[in-house]
């Protein structure tokens, strides 16, 4: 049997795998996490979340965005 906070939690996981807007943020992130490791790999070093972060933003989210919206 479940406790009440054990509950709580399982309703907020049933909303995270529903959210269309969290599945979207997922996406997005996976996205920033592989340019992470090209970048880095390219640099020879860690280059860091929040410059691959700025660095895909300028160079591809458009690009991405736009290819997902068409493809649904």
């Amino acid at each position: 049997m479940m406790t009440q906070q054990e509950d709580k939690m399982n309703g907020k996981s049933d909303f995270a795998a529903r959210s269309h807007l969290y599945q979207e943020f997922l996406a997005e992130r996976e996205e920033i996490l592989k340019h992470k490791w090209i970048e880095s790999e390219k640099a020879g070093n860690d280059i860091g979340f929040e410059k691959a972060l700025l660095d895909w933003i300028r160079k591809h989210r458009d690009k991405w965005r736009s290819e997902r919206r068409s493809s649904t």
